[in-house]
């Protein structure tokens, strides 16, 4: 293979290697086949016409071109022209695609779907680093600087990870690039000769014999390259540790999303797809502890955020003024005086392990008793981190209400102020017709806004048939809703976004509470909320009453009194059974059975049977694929650093074996570990020189590695051996030789420090005649295959002739 050659799949490799830190922020990671395919077709691309042309310009627009191509065929071949020529309609469907990619980007949580916009921005930007790659170090010939693309492929995945990619991701990366680099310097070596240490660059100008350069140290251009290669590994480790994180969601432990520091307002952020990240962790962790003097904690929702802004793709909080914290929170939006309400004191202790900007509270709160740098946010009633400040180990006091509005206060609520209407039942004019309409359907027969809330409400919990499942993709655009209400299945963001935008069309003020259930009752009154139990919830707006919780998830935490089925008619009724909280059990274990009717769910009829498989997203594991993909990685990771050391020591053991038994065996034995001792003294820094005698080369050793006592020694023992091989008539067998070997080899390390003898263990310099030999063979090969190619012609050239001759 030619040099050019050899560089080209070295810039392949290691722009699939660097694209290996792009794996976990997608799932599934299906997307690295189809992008090696379009990197192998765009090097493919440039190797042809560098074979054919030097025009370097040409080199690249040509692989330009057929990236391009190759982008249109997969990604907008119907909007093509013939299928594979980006025209005008697949540009602009290529930008439609492109912005699509940049909203899931914002929208999703890490490891986002693979949707076909997140799709053609990790291929595409895969294709434009393998270009930069292979521009820079085949085309101009110049490895070295290959490094800057490669770096910052990986560090807009460490970006993306929340600040830091795994370190298995780095080592391949890295690898990857010394792979490049090493193809170079063997390009470079086969343009000028093997270089032999006691050819040095100072004999080769004319500037005399002798050993090598002052130092040892390699020419200039490897110096500039090994420094490149340092500062880009440097920068690879540091710039992921100021990097901001531009993945995680409100629920991550990383603490993404929050106030801007010291500012006057909060950013919009979404925590659409952590939900569902948390709620299939493999493992319930505990993320708040906390004791409260409440009667009844099935009703403890610790809330965190108000998605307020529906866009008609995702709801998310609006961009609102913020102040301190005042000492007792204002009275609560729409709340008057005749709903009873009861004041509560809850102590909270939050783990060292969740870390975020938003403080969960009990709704409504009064009074936050808190300290550090927090700001509040009136209209949602939240508490927000400032200047870094998370909840990672926070302690806080919080009272709050309890309201206990009545089915009737409910129904004959007055309208809404008409500011607060217009914001809150807005809608986009994209919002697909199937979803006010089936709103209008399943409220039909609802005297007042609060009929119509609770047939919405037992319309998703009850009787719509739909089923729970953490599995299933939260999905995008305007038209994820309608695919809920025709599939009906999800989890409880679902559940409460289609619920807030249905209310919204039906004229009811409505948003959508990010939080927790109340958690699973512990030892001496203490409540344990773990990650599992994040979880999203409608609030519905009804004037004297205010924000007022709705629970539309099935088999998720409970159903508030003033929801109960009852009719508002003043007569008597019937107390309703007790609710079983989802999460007075712990929340790994389900808590209901799959053969349980979701009428008798509701109304508590189902005791503590355990419903299988409730919690299977958790359960299954990663897939088959990444386990094989990860181990393979792995592995791949640490043996290919070790296969040198690995490569020596087999080596080693061969020549110092044991000797033969003629004396042809022995004097080939002989030969064996004096090349054990040249090849021990070039992984110190002694390159071996072919033009000198065993005698002179002995002399060598002894000078250059400070060589005393036994050690030299042994040297002149393996040499007065050497010799005899090669030029005695009858040669005598000499014993001990590879225990002078091991002497030798000894006391070389002993005159080196730590540093040197690491790099002569783990980085041999001799492990260069791996190359060299299978570069050898490989010629050997070409060059066979083309002789018997030529006689092949020949013989046809012979056979074709020969008719043409008897016809004359």
């Amino acid at each position: 293979m030619s040099g050019r050659g050899r560089l080209a799949l070295c810039a392949f490799a290691a722009t699939l290697m660097a694209a290996g830190a792009l794996l976990p922020l997608v799932d599934p990671a299906t997307w690295i086949v189809q992008a090696a395919v379009l990197v192998a077709a765009q090097s493919g691309a440039g190797a042809l016409v560098r074979r054919w042309s030097s025009a370097r310009a040409l080199t690249v627009a040509v692989q330009a071109l057929v990236a391009l191509m190759a982008l249109t065929v997969v990604f907008v071949r119907d909007h093509a022209v013939a299928g594979f020529l980006p025209g005008p309609d697949a540009v602009r469907q290529f930008g439609v695609l492109l912005t699509t990619g940049a909203d899931d980007v914002a929208k999703y949580a890490t490891p986002a779907p693979e949707t076909d916009g997140i799709r053609l921005m990790l291929v595409g930007g895969v294709l434009v680093i393998g270009l930069a790659v292979d521009v820079l170090a085949v085309t101009f010939r110049s490895a070295a600087p290959a490094g800057l693309p490669l770096l910052a492929l990986y560090s807009v995945a460490a970006g993306l990870s929340g600040g830091g990619a795994s370190w298995l991701w780095f080592l391949l990366a890295a690898v990857g690039y010394l792979l490049l680099l090493l193809a170079e310097g063997r390009d470079r070596l086969s343009q000028w000769g093997r270089v032999f240490g006691g050819a040095p660059p100072a004999t080769r100008r004319g500037r005399g014999t002798g050993g090598p350069a002052p130092g040892g140290g390699p020419v200039a251009p490897v110096r500039t390259g090994r420094r490149i290669g340092v500062v880009a590994l440097g920068i690879a480790l540091a710039v992921p540790a100021v990097l901001p994180s531009l993945g995680g969601g409100l629920l991550d432990t990383a603490g993404a999303a929050g106030g801007e520091g010291g500012g006057g307002t909060i950013s919009a952020v979404n925590p659409l797809v952590s939900l569902q990240d948390n709620l299939t962790q493999p493992e319930d962790r505990e993320v708040l502890r906390y004791r409260t003097n409440a009667e009844e904690t099935s009703g403890m929702y610790l809330r965190l955020v108000a998605l307020d802004q529906f866009d008609g793709t995702s709801w998310k909080t609006s961009q609102r003024p913020i102040g301190d914290v005042p000492e007792d929170l204002p009275r609560p939006d729409g709340l008057n005086g005749g709903v009873a309400t009861t004041e509560i004191t809850t102590n909270v202790s939050a783990s060292d392990s969740y870390e975020q900007k938003w403080l969960p509270l009990p709704y409504p709160a009064t009074r936050v008793d808190i300290g550090g740098r927090w700001r509040y946010e009136p209209a949602g009633r939240m508490l927000v981190g400032d200047e870094g400040q998370t909840t990672k180990g926070v302690q806080y006091s919080v009272r709050s209400l309890v309201l206990n509005p009545t089915p009737e206060q409910l129904a004959k609520a007055p309208a809404a102020p008409e500011a607060l209407a217009r914001e809150y039942t807005r809608v986009p004019e994209g919002l697909p017709q199937d979803v006010k309409s089936t709103a209008l359907r399943v409220t039909k027969d609802a005297a007042n806004d609060y009929e119509r809330a609770v047939k919405l409400q037992d319309w998703f919990a009850v009787e719509g048939g739909f089923r729970y499942d953490t599995e299933v993709s939260s999905g995008t655009g305007v038209t994820a809703i309608s695919q809920f209400l025709k599939n009906k299945e999800g989890f409880c963001i679902h559940f409460s976004f289609s619920m807030a935008a249905m209310a919204r069309t039906l004229d009811i003020p409505a948003r959508v509470a990010v939080g927790f259930t109340p958690g699973a009752p512990q030892s001496e009154g203490v409540m344990s909320v773990g990650i599992r139990d994040a979880h999203a919830w409608p609030e519905l707006y009804f004037e004297g009453v205010g924000w007022t919780r709705f629970e539309p998830t099935p088999t998720r935490g409970s159903v508030p009194e003033y929801t109960r089925q009852e009719t508002p008619t003043g007569e008597p009724s019937t107390p309703a059974a007790p609710e079983e909280s989802a999460t007075t059990a712990p929340s790994a274990q389900p808590s209901v059975q799959e053969s349980c009717p979701p009428q008798a769910r509701r109304l508590g009829e189902c005791g503590d049977t355990e419903e299988p498989g409730a919690v299977a997203a958790g359960d299954t594991g990663p897939p088959w694929g990444t386990i094989l993909l990860v181990a393979g990685t792995v592995v791949a990771v640490v043996l290919i650093p070790l296969l040198p050391l690995l490569w020596r020591v087999r080596v080693r053991a061969r020549r110092l074996g044991t000797a033969g038994r003629g004396a042809e065996d022995a004097a080939a034995r002989t030969l064996a570990v004096w090349e054990e001792v040249l090849d021990t003294a070039w992984d110190y820094g002694i390159p071996p020189d072919e033009s000198q005698t065993p005698r002179r080369t002995a002399v060598r050793l002894l000078l250059l590695g400070k060589l005393e006592g036994a050690p030299a020694e042994a040297v002149h023992r393996v040499a007065d051996a050497v010799e005899q091989v090669l030029y005695a008539p009858r040669p005598r067998p000499a014993a001990g030789l590879a225990e002078d070997a091991t002497r030798v080899r000894e006391g070389l390390a002993a005159g080196v420090g730590r540093k040197h003898r690491l790099r002569a263990l783990l980085a041999p310099r001799s492990a260069v005649r791996v190359v060299w030999a299978v570069s050898d063979r490989w010629t050997a090969l070409t060059t066979r295959w083309a002789d018997q190619r030529g006689r092949v012609v020949a013989r046809c050239s012979t056979l074709l002739r020969r008719p043409s001759r008897q016809r004359g």
